[in-house]
């Protein structure tokens, strides 16, 4: 195996030389040869998304064809084709999140999470009460604030005076700390 994948390097190498100093021919067979192995590894990253992997494909070609003038011709032609490839996979995660199956709606699930009566209600906010009233009273507002007003970062900064990253910081550490809690009782 080792061999085959020396042996491949070797000869894309020569064949990636000839082709930038202006051989078109040699340069469409690279392309060919580069698209088969960047399929390979394509669609091991992303088999929940098949359908993704020819675009990744083109685009890591289309990446190749514009960085061409960056490459090192001292290094292995393969390792600076799969960087490219491994970059356009992370942006595309990116841009593309790593989807899920769609979720139910939750509509369908209101009778399930409603409740008989007030009372019950009542406790779980009770009980919410009680955590967030452990935590210090930074880490509480910015909870309070950002994950049960639903209020941006930026809005709670200007609330409560703290700057942007401590508010990250206080909802992070607050977060941290009640579910600590939670798995302790």
């Amino acid at each position: 195996m080792q061999q085959d994948i020396h042996l491949i390097e070797v000869q894309l190498h020569a064949q990636w030389l000839r082709a930038i100093e202006g051989d078109g021919a040699v340069y469409t067979q690279v392309l060919l040869a580069l698209s088969h192995l960047l399929r390979g590894f394509m669609r091991r990253r992303m088999q929940t998304h098949p359908n993704d992997v020819e675009d990744l494909v083109q685009e890591t070609l289309m990446a190749i064809h514009q960085k061409r003038h960056t490459y090192d011709t001292q290094q292995p032609l393969t390792a600076w084709v799969f960087a490219i490839a491994r970059y356009k996979w992370i942006d595309h995660l990116r841009v593309h999140g790593r989807r899920t199956p769609p979720m139910e709606d939750i509509d369908d699930w209101a009778d399930l999470l409603s409740t008989d009566n007030e009372h019950h209600d009542c406790d779980s906010r009770h009980d919410l009460k009680h955590m967030l009233s452990e935590l210090p009273e930074k880490q509480r507002v910015a909870i309070e604030h950002t994950r049960l007003q639903g209020a941006s970062i930026a809005q709670t900064a200007l609330l409560t005076g703290q700057s942007e990253a401590a508010v990250k910081v206080n909802v992070h550490r607050g977060l941290k700390t009640l579910s600590q809690k939670w798995s302790t009782s």
